[in-house]
C-alpha cells in the first residue's frame, strides 16, 4: 500500500515514508538504466569503423612520356614555340598583350550565365550533401498536443448500483486495515488511522469508478528522438558518394570556364580578323576603283579595248561583294560576345565596331608534359570524381543487406490539467534500441548491387575515354598550331612578292609594255594573298587558344570560384 511501511523492530506501528528518500531511489533506477544503455550503445558503436563495400583507388592509364607535336630545341638555340617547361595556365590570355581581351574575359567571368548555372549546379551538390550527411546526426524533434475528448456513456464497465460500490469499499478497507496490523480486530486508534486514510483512498479511487466524466483534456509535450547507427558504413558510403559528387559538380563548373575563357578569347580573336580583312577588301576596292578608271580613260582614248574595262569593272564587283560577308561576321561576332557577357547584343557594338589589331601570340608556349594534363584538365579530374562516387554507391547499396540499428526515446509531460505541466510526476520518458533486417524482397537488393556494379564500370570507361581524348585534343592544338605558324610565313613571303609583282605589271601596263590582263592578275593574287594572311594570323592565334583549352588552363584563378566558396 502507498504511503505506509511497516516498521518490524519496533512491533506494528506505523510511518509515513519520505517522498524525498522515493525520489532520491527512482533517480538512480533511471541514473543506472541509462548508464547501462550507455555501455550497450559504446558497445555498438565500436563496431561501426567498418565500411562495407569496394575501397575506391584511383584508376592507372597509360601516359605519353612527351607530346609527339613538341619539337625539342637545340642546346644553343632559344626555343620556340610549343616546349615541353611546365605551363603556367591560370592567366593564359595575358601573354596576347589585349587589354580589351582581357576586360572582356573579367566582365565574362562575373557576369555569364552559363558559369551561373554551373555555379547554382555546385551549391545544389553541397546542399544535397548536407542532406545526406545529416543522417549521421540523432534527430530531435519538439512537440507540444492538447486533444480535448469525450467518452461514451454506454462504453466501458461500472458498478450497478451504489451499494455494491459501497461494499466494494469496505471489502477493501478491512483488506488494508488486516495487511497493516496483522489483524482484523486492530485497536480502535491505530484503525481509525488507517480506516481514515484507506476510506479516502479508497473513496477517491471508486470516484472514478462511480461517476467517470465524459470529457476529458490531455496536454502533453516533450522532445523525441532517433538515431540510426551506422554500423556496417552504408551512410558514410552515402557520405563519400555525395562528396564526390560535389566534387565533380566543381570540377564541371571549372570545365565551363574553361570553355567560357576559350568561346570569349576565339570571337574576339576572330571579330579582329574579320574587321582586319574588312579593312583589306576595301583598300583593295580602292585600288581596283583606280584601275577601272585608268582603264576606262585609256578606252576612250582609244589605247585599250572594251575587254580590259569589262575584266576591270567584273573584279572591282567581285570584291566588293566581300564587304556583306564581313560585316556580317563582324557584327555576328559582336553579338556572340555581348551575350557571352549577359548582355543584350547590341550592347558592345559601340566598343568593339572600330577596328583593333589582332593579337600576337609569345615566341614562346609552355606546356608541360602530358603527366600534367591528368591533374590540369577539369573534365578529366571531373570524370575521376564521378568514378569515386560510382564506386561508392556500390557499398550504399551493399550496405542493405545487413541488418540496422537504430535507438529511439522520447522524453515529456503528459497531464489532464494544465496546472501540472511542471510537475515532475507529470514527466514521462521512453528508450530503446531496434533492429531491422530484410529476409525476402525479390532480389532487390541484389539487383542493386549489380546495377551499381555496371554504373561503375561505365564511369570507369568514361574516364579512360575522357584521358585519351584529352590527349588527342593537345595533340590536335600542337599539330594546328605549329604548321599554321609554317603556313604563315610562306603567306608572308608570297604578299612581299605579290606586291611587288602588282606595282610592277601596272608601270608595265602604263608604259604600254604588257596587257591589262597581268595587271589584273597580279591585283587579284595581292589581294587574295592578303586575305589569306590575315587568316592565318587569325588562325594561329584560335590555335593557340584551343591549345590552351586543351591543356585545361584559366580555371586556377582566384575569384573565379568566389561565388561557391562563399
Amino acid at each position: 500500500m502507498e504511503g505506509f511501511t511497516v516498521r518490524p523492530d519496533r512491533g506494528p506501528a506505523l510511518r509515513v515514508t519520505n517522498a524525498h528518500e522515493d525520489t532520491i531511489f527512482s533517480e538512480w533506477r533511471i541514473f543506472m538504466n541509462i548508464r547501462r544503455f550507455g555501455i550497450n550503445l559504446i558497445c555498438m558503436a565500436a563496431v561501426t569503423g567498418c565500411s562495407v563495400g569496394p575501397n575506391y583507388r584511383t584508376p592507372q592509364t597509360p601516359t605519353p612520356k612527351t607530346w609527339i607535336g613538341v619539337k625539342p630545341a637545340g642546346p644553343t638555340t632559344r626555343p620556340a614555340g610549343p616546349t615541353t617547361r611546365p605551363a603556367n595556365l591560370a592567366a593564359w590570355w595575358k601573354s596576347l598583350n589585349d587589354p580589351i581581351l582581357d576586360s572582356l574575359l573579367d566582365e565574362a567571368m562575373k557576369a555569364n550565365l552559363d558559369l551561373r548555372i554551373a555555379t547554382a549546379r555546385v551549391l545544389q551538390a553541397r546542399g544535397q550533401r548536407g542532406m545526406v550527411a545529416s543522417a549521421l546526426w540523432p534527430q530531435l524533434n519538439s512537440s507540444a498536443s492538447h486533444r480535448y475528448s469525450g467518452s461514451s456513456l454506454n462504453a466501458g464497465s461500472k458498478p450497478k448500483n451504489l451499494s455494491l460500490a459501497k461494499q466494494a469499499r469496505n471489502t477493501a478497507v478491512n483488506s488494508a486495515l488486516q495487511a497493516v496490523t496483522g489483524t482484523a480486530a486492530a485497536p480502535v486508534s491505530v484503525a481509525g488511522i488507517i480506516g481514515q486514510a484507506v476510506t479516502k483512498e479508497v473513496n477517491n479511487k471508486l470516484q472514478g469508478t462511480i461517476s467517470t466524466p465524459r470529457d476529458q483534456n490531455t496536454f502533453q509535450a516533450g522532445f523525441d528522438a532517433s538515431w540510426e547507427l551506422d554500423v556496417f558504413g552504408g551512410t558514410r558510403r552515402a557520405v563519400e558518394a555525395a562528396d564526390d559528387t560535389l566534387a565533380a559538380s566543381v570540377e564541371i563548373r571549372r570545365d565551363v570556364l574553361v570553355t567560357l575563357l576559350s568561346e570569349v578569347a576565339l570571337n574576339y580573336v576572330q571579330l579582329r580578323g574579320s574587321q582586319r580583312r574588312l579593312a583589306i577588301a576595301r583598300a583593295n576596292i580602292q585600288v581596283q576603283k583606280d584601275s577601272v578608271e585608268i582603264t576606262r580613260t585609256k578606252y576612250k582614248a582609244g589605247f585599250t579595248n572594251e575587254l580590259d574595262l569589262d575584266q576591270a569593272e567584273a573584279q572591282l564587283a567581285t570584291t566588293q561583294s566581300q564587304i556583306p560577308l564581313l560585316e556580317t561576321a563582324i557584327k555576328q561576332a559582336i553579338y556572340q560576345l555581348s551575350v557571352l557577357l549577359a548582355r543584350p547584343p547590341g550592347d558592345l557594338l559601340s566598343k568593339l565596331e572600330k577596328e583593333g589589331p589582332i593579337p600576337v601570340v609569345p615566341p614562346e608556349v609552355p606546356v608541360g608534359l602530358p603527366s600534367d594534363l591528368v591533374r590540369q584538365r577539369p573534365d578529366i579530374r571531373a570524370a575521376e570524381r564521378q568514378l569515386a562516387a560510382a564506386t561508392a554507391q556500390i557499398g550504399v547499396a551493399t550496405a542493405d543487406m545487413f541488418p540496422k540499428f537504430s535507438i529511439t526515446g522520447s522524453i515529456g509531460p503528459q497531464v489532464s490539467n494544465i496546472n501540472r505541466i511542471l510537475d515532475q510526476q507529470s514527466l514521462g520518458w521512453s528508450i530503446g534500441p531496434g533492429i531491422t533486417w530484410p529476409v525476402f524482397d525479390g532480389w532487390r537488393i541484389r539487383s542493386n548491387i549489380q546495377l551499381q556494379n555496371a554504373f561503375q564500370e561505365e564511369a570507369l570507361a568514361t574516364y579512360e575515354k575522357t584521358v585519351l581524348i584529352a590527349f588527342q585534343d593537345v595533340e590536335n592544338a600542337l599539330v594546328a598550331y605549329t604548321n599554321e605558324q609554317v603556313r604563315h610565313k610562306s603567306l608572308v613571303k608570297a604578299e612581299n612578292a605579290s606586291r611587288r609583282a602588282t606595282d610592277l605589271s601596272k608601270e608595265l601596263y602604263i608604259g604600254g609594255l604588257t596587257p591589262f590582263l597581268n595587271v589584273l592578275q597580279s591585283e587579284g593574287t595581292l589581294y587574295s594573298t592578303q586575305d589569306q594572311l590575315v587568316q592565318s594570323e587569325t588562325t594561329v592565334v584560335t590555335n593557340l587558344i584551343a591549345l590552351y583549352k586543351a591543356l585545361g588552363g584559366g580555371w586556377e584563378a582566384p575569384k573565379n570560384e568566389a561565388a561557391i566558396n562563399n
